[in-house]
């Protein structure tokens, strides 16, 4: 029990070392896209879990208050739900040969580095190649906002503002909370992004029902959406087209903006190094959500702004991998703390290596 327990606190040489290479996996193969096109994903399952239990509960006969509380409710289910099954397969884990390798699993599917960065050049590639309709057509599979509403810049922008976003949101907090609490706080996290995405929209219909999933997002989302911004700066250092001084600059100056508490942070980190106007008036399925914008740069955005804006991603990607790496030698070389697992885990990597 001691043993379950200490592989799960901050910065352990276990999960950092297990982050780490779940990272180098996906970065390789990326979500697994052909295995859960066989199995459902998890976020899909969840997903699922959500909807049906909305339906059931989130009925508009009901007062606001009813609703209020049948949100909170469902919250709380959804995540000790979610906490329990992050330490039962952590259990699972330690209990098996080869166990790390479940976790190791998990982490991949849950975290989107190369997923969201597929998905972002996909926008940049169909908008230079097929125009206007092509990149609507792509930027709808990564943005709520109504893409028929957007012209060339607007689809441009809305793939920037996404990225920013969604390195905050599907690459920095999941990897904040794996780090901090290991399966139970990434399938926490992941379940009230979830939650947040399907049903905290300041709509009649889920403005009551979803309040406790956004308000919890949001507070799960405070410390790694500053993070990311953090990370943006630095990243912009090491891109010769951004400038890290406008950076933080803009991220300062203009995070509160947006309506999110949140999602202005990184936002603002890509605008000023990138020198672009983001955010401002949106329209989401007809509701106009009139944001401040962020940064004082261009608001024309084009597909070689995409293009910027992931080199600067994929530098931040490779900035977060450095601090993992650091905080995990730094803990390697305190005493004791290279765990049993943890040496199985090098042991193997290196046969594999050896293998190849």
């Amino acid at each position: 029990m001691t043993e379950f327990a200490t592989a799960n606190t901050l910065a352990n040489p276990h999960l950092l070392l297990l982050l780490l290479v779940a990272l180098a996996v996906e970065a390789v193969v990326g979500g697994m896209p052909l295995l859960f096109r066989i199995v459902p994903h998890p976020v899909v399952l969840t997903g699922k879990l959500v909807g049906t239990v909305e339906r059931r509960l989130n009925q508009e006969l009901r007062g606001e208050k009813a609703r209020l509380v049948r949100g909170f409710l469902v919250v709380v289910v959804m995540v000790a739900l979610a906490a329990g099954a992050g330490y039962a397969i952590t259990g699972i884990a330690h209990d098996i040969a080869h166990g790390w390798l479940l976790e190791i699993f998990f982490v991949v599917a849950l975290v989107a580095q190369r997923s969201l960065y597929t998905s972002v050049r996909k926008v940049e590639l169909t908008l230079r190649a097929g125009g206007l309709a092509a990149g609507r057509s792509a930027v709808s599979h990564i943005v709520g906002r109504n893409p028929d509403s957007l012209d060339e810049c607007g689809v441009a922008r809305a793939a920037v503002e996404s990225c920013a976003e969604n390195f905050s949101d599907g690459v920095v907090a999941p990897v904040f909370w794996y780090a901090l609490l290991g399966l139970p706080g990434l399938f926490v996290y992941k379940t009230v992004n979830t939650m947040d995405s399907m049903i905290g929209h300041k709509t009649k219909r889920y403005l009551s029902f979803g309040y406790t999933a956004a308000k919890l997002d949001d507070v799960m989302n405070f410390a790694p959406a500053r993070l990311a911004g953090v990370i943006l700066v630095a990243a912009a250092v090491f891109v010769p087209m951004a400038n890290s001084g406008r950076a933080i600059t803009t991220m300062l100056r203009d995070a509160r903006n947006h309506s999110s508490p949140n999602a202005g942070w990184p936002e603002g980190a890509v605008a000023g190094a990138l020198d672009l106007s983001l955010a401002g008036p949106r329209n989401y399925s007809g509701k106009v959500v009139k944001d401040g914008w962020i940064g004082d740069g261009r608001t024309k955005v084009t597909a070689q702004d995409i293009r910027h804006t992931l080199y600067l991603y994929a530098i931040a990607c490779l900035i977060q991998i450095g601090i993992i790496t650091i905080l995990l030698m730094t803990r390697l070389t305190a005493p004791g703390q290279l765990s049993r697992e943890a040496q199985t885990i090098l042991h193997t990597l290196n046969g594999l290596k050896n293998l190849l």
